[in-house]
């Protein structure tokens, strides 16, 4: 802890945004990272807390409280190899967590938690200006072979660790390029792409090799949420040609809407709506689905929902709504009840500010056909909660216009035949069966295959992504070589 009393001296400092109206005019980042004095008056406010519960709070357990007081002294440096010790990808989660760290500081019992997530982007940030983020290869090569399915952020971490303990590591993605999700489906308002291939580029240093257009399994896997792929390689072939594989392929099946009137034009998944954006910002490829001047209904309140909320604004809607099946909730969390735990408590994104109509506890009844296929309105009721559970509203039922409707109520399984292609059993949720505990922590049912990230826990966040990517790295090397010196 650097200063004392610093948590009593100073305020939180937020990051600052670019005005609206300037940022709705492309799609560039838009956030400015804290300068070096903010960076160190900021990390002057972590407290001598005596148990930092930000630490379990983080799922990739990040040593908070001494990086913050690195920063706080300007070593810079050092700061950013304790951050780099728990996360392999800070440039990512510095940017798009949420931050359940910040829910668990201390200091926000009673007062605005420490910044850490604007500390933590600032750290890497420093080290990518400064030259000191660069490949870190083995130094001797161990003549393993290993395949990892899915490029997201636990296929990245997995290789990553892998790689430079000497294992010969493949990532096979089905998609042009690598990220999952981080690549295709977030978008670049949020997380530029320049900085998931500086990352590639430090991991092919590294000794990774990167497969894209790839897809792994069965011939008739489903596309998911993207498939560009050319080639394909089937599960027996992987297996015999590799000395483990680690499946990393996410939740890709989304949550469908089955209401009278789902199947008219201009009603979409977010994804089919979000992933060509991303493919025109990167590619000059025009998305398909243009909403300039059309009344736009996001259906779903979490962060995929806030995403097509911002980029519906960039293409100029007329209007944009957004419903939520559950109430509002309260603007302030009850912390003596739910501190330090993710607490409950509405939650405003950028893309909000933006310009949207939010609508709690309501639920489509159906979409409006024009006569001629498209949508052109949705039906909707207005809904009660008791004791957790709804009853819509007597008398309640509204139309809104609707030219286009997109579904962003979340992912309920990875896409299944890839699991069968393997012979993995699944859980009852659908996803790949894995324990996490005692021995054989992420292996499957089925001999030398592993499963890690949202294709085994189901959708979550990339921090979670990432622990799980190195916690099976750390299995995979250990099942290899008898034992392992990567960190759990």
């Amino acid at each position: 802890m650097g200063k004392p009393t610093g948590f009593m001296e100073f305020e939180r400092l937020s990051e600052s945004y670019d005005p609206v109206e300037h940022r709705l005019k492309h799609y560039k980042e838009f956030v400015h990272t804290l300068n070096d004095e903010d960076a160190k008056t900021q990390g002057a406010r972590c407290m001598d807390c005596g148990i930092p519960f930000c630490n379990n709070g983080c799922p990739v357990n990040n040593i908070i409280p001494d990086w913050n007081d690195l920063v706080f002294r300007g070593n810079w440096k050092q700061a950013l190899e304790v951050l780099h010790s728990t996360n392999n990808f800070p440039d990512f989660t510095g940017r798009i967590c949420p931050a359940p760290c910040e829910a668990a500081c201390t200091l926000g019992i009673n007062a605005a938690p420490v910044g850490i997530k604007s500390i933590e982007h600032f750290i890497i940030d420093k080290g990518w200006e400064s030259g000191w983020v660069v490949p870190q290869p083995a130094k001797t090569k161990t003549g393993k072979k290993i395949a990892i399915v899915g490029s997201g952020p636990a296929g990245m971490a997995a290789a990553q660790q892998l790689a430079r303990v000497g294992h010969d590591v493949t990532v096979f993605e089905k998609s042009d390029r690598i990220g999952g999700l981080l690549g295709y489906g977030i978008p670049d308002f949020k997380l530029e792409k320049t900085v998931i291939d500086r990352r590639v580029a430090q991991m092919e240093a590294e000794g990774v090799t990167f497969k894209t257009k790839v897809v792994i399994g069965s011939k008739d896997v489903p596309a998911g949420i993207n498939n560009d792929a050319k080639e394909f390689v089937s599960a027996e072939q992987l297996t015999a040609a590799f000395d483990a594989v680690i499946l990393a392929a996410g939740s890709e099946v989304p949550r469908d809407l089955p209401v009278p009137g789902r199947e008219l034009k201009g009603i979409y998944a977010a994804l089919e709506f979000l992933i060509p954006q991303n493919k025109e910002v990167q590619q000059g490829k025009a998305n398909p689905i243009n909403v300039k001047g059309k009344h736009v209904i996001v259906i779903g309140g979490g962060d995929t929902g806030s995403d097509c909320v911002g980029t519906s604004n960039r293409h100029g809607a007329a209007s944009v709504t957004q419903f939520e099946l559950m109430p509002m909730p309260p603007e302030q969390e009850n912390k003596a009840l739910t501190w330090p735990y993710w607490p409950y408590k509405l939650r405003t994104s950028s893309s909000h500010d933006e310009g949207c109509t939010r609508d709690f506890a309501v639920a489509t009844k159906g979409f409006v056909d024009d006569g001629k296929g498209n949508v052109k309105a949705l039906k909707a009721v207005r809904l009660e909660w008791t004791d957790g559970k709804m009853t819509e509203v007597a008398g309640s039922e509204f139309e809104l216009p609707c030219d286009n409707a997109f579904l962003a109520m979340g992912f309920t399984n990875p896409v299944g035949k890839l699991l069968e292609a393997f012979g993995v059993d699944k859980d009852n949720r659908g996803n790949a069966k894995a324990t996490t505990d005692g021995e054989g922590c992420y292996a499957t049912n089925v001999a030398r295959v592993f499963a890690a990230g949202d294709v085994r826990r189901g959708q979550s966040l990339v921090v979670w992504a990432i622990r799980e990517g190195r916690q099976a790295a750390r299995e995979v090397d250990a099942f290899l070589m008898g034992s392992t010196t990567l960190p759990r």
